[in-house]
């Protein structure tokens, strides 16, 4: 789990994060916010992705 939440990836992601809840928050509802957060959730499901890829090749090694 710690090697999630010190990614340098995890972490931008998840700030990122805080971006798009004040947006959610100030501005108007529309596709555009919808495409925000599908974008979040996908650079956030990457991010984790890289991660567990790199856990399991320094595992094989």
């Amino acid at each position: 789990m710690r090697k999630y939440l010190f990614s340098g990836a995890v972490l931008g992601a998840l700030f990122s994060g805080i971006g798009v809840v004040r947006a959610t928050a100030a501005g108007p509802r529309d596709w555009r916010l919808a495409l925000m957060w599908v974008s979040w959730l996908a650079s956030l499901a990457i991010a984790i992705g890289t991660v567990a890829e790199e856990t399991r090749e320094q595992l094989e090694k």
